[in-house]
């Protein structure tokens, strides 16, 4: 039996393992999964030194929106580790001014005691407009926002308004790579992936239908049909 490759998978911004949940099942049958604590840190050097102290020696890397930025800086540290790569519905860009204002405002909401406010909002561009009232849905968001806790968020931010810019570093990426995004993501626009995988010699860009931000949980099938081909490509 071939060695399988281990999968380590990288949350976003106010995820905890359970965005990951609906695809794992389905990713563990080819081998080992680990889902990386990205809440530690604050800044994406020290989140992707971290994780790669936790890493098998040589894995698959899949990172969903703040866990691409985190995916960009574990190549940068030791792309020798990564055999295959994935960016789910992420970006290589840097923050903009006006992103990083905004970003400020959440920390000062959410140290003064309204971060349901804050995640109620967020929770806006992340799903599909015809999931706005989706209770689960919001339900899940509100869960893990819960599990990253205040500070972990306000680290996250932290993290993600200084976080480098990726472009010029996309030519230098020579594992096999899937970009996954979606066809109504309000939060990370899909013009963004097919930035990067024109940047990537040699990737494999896949748009969702019906999908917004959050392909895992609302659309699980495709986003694991895609993520096993990615593997056993």
């Amino acid at each position: 039996m071939a060695e399988t490759l281990p999968l380590v998978l990288v949350p976003g911004l106010i995820s905890s393992p359970r965005i990951y949940a609906p695809v794992i099942p389905a990713l563990w049958r080819l081998g080992p999964v680990m889902v990386a604590n990205h809440i530690r840190d604050d800044s994406m050097a020290a989140i992707a030194r971290r994780i790669l102290v936790e890493a098998p020696p040589r894995f698959a890397l899949a990172g969903h929106s703040m866990g691409g930025y985190i995916a960009f800086e574990i190549m940068r540290q030791a792309p020798e580790r990564v055999a295959k790569l994935a960016l789910i519905n992420t970006q290589a860009r840097p923050d903009t001014p006006e992103a990083s204002a905004r970003r400020r405002t959440m920390m000062t909401r959410a140290k003064d005691g309204d971060y349901h406010g804050v995640v109620d909002e967020l929770f806006a561009g992340f799903v599909h407009p015809s999931r706005q009232d989706d209770p689960r849905l919001r339900q899940l968001v509100h869960d893990m926002a819960e599990e990253v806790g205040v500070l972990g968020f306000i680290r996250q931010l932290t993290a993600i308004m200084s976080r480098p810019d990726s472009r010029p570093t996309l030519t230098a990426i020579r594992c096999p790579t899937l970009v996954l995004t979606a066809d109504t993501d309000n939060t990370i626009p899909n013009s963004l992936s097919k930035e990067m995988a024109d940047g990537i010699s040699g990737s494999w860009l896949v748009v969702l239908d019906n999908c917004g931000h959050l392909p895992q949980p609302e659309q699980p099938e495709e986003t694991a049909q895609a993520l096993m081909e990615w593997l056993r490509g």
